[in-house]
């Protein structure tokens, strides 16, 4: 573990801010640029300047691990069917107000961080739970930076894989070193229009834009996409064409997208469920742009959740929920005309299926 304070362990000095002639110190982890005087926090809580240095107050300790199926992070082209250890921690950088997770993401009680974990305990559980991967979600890895990353060398020298779920919302310098670190990512595309951004996150499209064109064509990191679908706001045709057409030209036409669908949560309590038929038309308008893999979730939809040949359009994974009951993929490529499937595939795919299983690290 990372030099700590003595009083606090899961308190570690952190890298990626700098002084400013006014007195305050720069948080340059993401694209708030924090300013901070002396004992005040970050907008993501976690982060916090004391004695003239950046902190991190949660390394260490997480809201709770649980080993979940990879479809779940949504994750379709990575291991299909493999088991992998789920954890976060409190807090967020951006502030939307329709948070799935706002529990754990708009927590300011550090105190609910009750199972702690180091990384070595954390690689060594996905091992001898047999998880193929250890995914950094819930909350957004980008602000446990340092304890995210420490996690995924120790997975590495295990041979355990590592995904980032994340809004993507993070700065050019430290955007590099974090996704050297991960084998896939699943990054939030909340949607196509700056005014979105603005009113229901708190933030701004360009840098989430940034590090998704940064991952597509810079890295070795597996990138899947998911837009949470939410009528009125995100949800229009012409957007969502716009969008498709923003992905392809950007970062190819193999990269899976995700059509999720938002229900009522958080500070959005008045706006409906998002319908079916919804997610089935921003499917068709994505396919019919050139995206080849374009995915329904948060619903039973049988066609958006399976996987086909983009040639000769045989079914080539079938999916009810997360559990997989049919395959016929031959060393990643179709089993019918040969044709290759992008993403990263077993012969066989995993068998963990729909399980859920919370763990507790803090006596392993």
């Amino acid at each position: 573990m990372k030099n700590v304070d003595l009083e606090h362990p899961s308190v570690i000095p952190v890298e990626h801010w700098h002084a400013l002639e006014n007195g305050l110190i720069q948080c340059d982890l993401c694209p708030r640029e924090c300013k901070l005087h002396e004992g005040q926090r970050g907008f993501c809580f976690v982060r916090g300047r004391k004695n003239d240095q950046m902190w991190l107050t949660s390394y260490g300790r997480s809201s709770g691990f649980c080993i979940d199926p990879i479809e779940k992070k949504p994750l379709n082209h990575f291991l299909p069917g493999s088991a992998v250890l789920s954890f976060g921690t409190a807090g967020c950088n951006l502030a939307c107000k329709f948070c799935q997770n706002w529990d754990m993401s708009k927590a300011r009680d550090m105190d609910r961080l009750l199972d702690q974990a180091d990384p070595e305990a954390l690689a060594l559980a996905a091992k001898k739970h047999q998880c193929a991967s250890v995914a950094y979600t819930y909350n957004d890895p980008v602000i446990f930076y340092e304890y995210a990353i420490d996690t995924a060398k120790a997975c590495r020298a295990h041979g355990i894989k590592n995904v980032a779920v994340t809004a993507g919302y993070i700065s050019e310098a430290p955007r590099k070193e974090f996704f050297e670190w991960m084998d896939a990512a699943n990054i939030d595309l909340k949607a196509f229009n700056e005014r979105f951004y603005e009113k229901l996150t708190g933030a701004k499209l360009q840098p989430v834009l940034d590090t998704i064109e940064y991952v597509a064509n810079e890295t070795d990191c597996w990138l899947e996409l998911t837009t949470l679908l939410i009528p009125g706001e995100n949800d229009s045709p012409s957007e969502i064409e716009a969008m498709s057409q923003w992905i392809i030209q950007h970062c190819g036409d193999e990269v899976p997208l995700h059509f999720t669908a938002y229900h009522p949560d958080y500070r959005m309590m008045d706006n409906p469920p998002t319908p079916k038929s919804t997610l089935e038309m921003a499917r068709n308008i994505a396919m019919k742009a050139g995206l080849k893999y374009v995915y329904t979730g948060n619903v039973i939809h049988a066609d958006g959740q399976a996987t086909y040949c983009p040639n000769c359009q045989q079914k080539v994974i079938g999916r009810q929920y997360y559990e997989i009951y049919d395959w016929h993929l031959d060393h990643g490529k179709c089993a019918n005309c040969q044709t290759p499937i992008a993403g990263v595939f077993e012969e066989q795919p995993g068998t963990w299926g729909n399980k859920r299983l919370p763990i507790k690290l803090t006596k392993e």
